[in-house]
């Protein structure tokens, strides 16, 4: 049972909460603002609308060849060999040849800076064999992400029938990415860099890296058909936030869109980490080997996304039993700090034992009533 509830609260924690109102200047066709750690949803303007994403759908690919990584299928430095496809790619490329070898981590710096057609097949297929297969794989991660709106065509946002996203389920893939996979932004704030040891300059196409403060990434894209696409992330005062534009009229303007957007949220929002304001006291423990257990919150799930003013005026309020049975498991929930903002529970952060208790085996039972006896004899 307290496993059920433990991945239900861990499942409502990854949904992003609902965009409060707010009418913002944003002239794209669709946008969001999401908080990275909090997942919550700032700004939404026809965020469920299908589009195409053009390059921006190379987040995916991103994010299947970080977890791809992750789990050491493949290595920064593996060298891949370029295939005839991927070195057929039209639109944005990096000019990859037929028999060409470069590396994995070359070849992220170029979808990431330069994105580059031609590299992100590349990696789709050192990946997952062939491109097909990757692009399989990219619709199930985002099917399993519940990325309802999304149908991916292929890796790299080429115009296809049927390729659509959303500003909802973009933000959702950037999310994931950005928040598990932080080395990415070791690609994605480049702003000038080159490939084949120096031969090829590279430049990124996010104009933000340079113009905008604090600014991490993450991924333009643009198509006569789909517009101008930009998932910008930046992150000012330990708070990261994702702002999705889908659908400007011109580059310009998206990135003048993904500005107001993180403009707003940086004005606006912070993130509190939760302590408890005093310690707590140990918890008795019935017939325990010892008398007491400590107690502590959890590393996770402490951090509150909240408007500036209503941080000063949290109150917290402790709720625990006045002891626990034995036996205590480290980490076992035994009570509950909540926190409010006037009469809004915005946060409930479970307490735990903070080490394990066993329970008293008969015979040490008996051996502490004969002492317990003898000693008031």
């Amino acid at each position: 049972m307290r496993r059920g509830l433990f991945f239900l609260l861990i499942f409502a924690l990854l949904l992003p909460c609902t965009a409060q109102a707010v009418d913002l200047d944003v002239e794209a066709q669709a946008a969001l603002l999401m908080e990275k750690e909090t997942g919550e949803v700032l700004f939404t303007k026809n965020e469920h609308e299908p589009l195409e994403p053009a390059s921006v759908t190379k987040v995916m690919t991103l994010l299947l060849t970080m977890e791809a990584i992750e789990r050491g299928a493949i290595h920064y430095d593996d060298v891949v060999t370029v295939s005839a496809y991927a070195a057929s790619m039209g639109g944005s490329n990096v000019y990859l040849a037929e028999g060409e070898q470069i590396t994995v981590e070359e070849l992220l710096k170029a979808v990431c800076v330069a994105s580059g057609n031609d590299a992100a097949v590349a990696l789709g297929e050192h990946v997952s064999g062939v491109t097909e297969l990757f692009v399989a794989e990219m619709n199930n991660r985002a099917k399993e992400l519940g990325m309802n709106d999304t149908h991916f065509v292929n890796c790299t946002g080429l115009p296809a029938e049927g390729h659509v996203s959303s500003a909802w389920d973009i933000a959702i893939m950037s999310r994931e990415l950005i928040l598990h996979h932080p080395d990415i932004r070791r690609f994605t704030t480049i702003w000038m860099d080159s490939l084949r040891g120096g031969e090829f300059q590279l430049s990124n196409t996010n104009k933000l890296i340079r113009f905008y403060d604090g600014a991490t990434g993450l991924k333009t894209g643009s198509t006569s058909s789909a517009g101008f696409c930009i998932s910008a992330t930046a992150e000012r005062d330990g708070m990261e936030l994702i702002a999705v534009i889908l659908k400007g009229s011109t580059s310009q303007q998206r990135f003048e869109d993904a500005k107001t957007l993180l403009n707003y949220g940086f004005s606006t929002y912070a993130l509190h980490r939760v302590d408890a304001e005093t310690p707590f006291e140990p918890l008795p423990v019935e017939l325990g080997t010892v008398d007491t257990v400590a107690l502590r919150l959890p590393d996770e799930g402490r951090t509150v996304l909240l408007p500036k003013g209503e941080i000063a005026n949290l109150t917290q309020e402790v709720t625990l039993p006045s002891s626990v049975a034995a036996p205590v498991t480290a980490g076992q929930t035994v009570g509950s700090l909540t926190v409010r903002s006037g009469e809004e529970t915005v946060l409930e952060i479970p307490i735990l034992a903070a080490e394990s208790v066993a329970e008293l085996r008969w015979s040490e039972m008996l051996v502490r009533l004969l002492r317990a006896a003898f000693f008031c004899g």
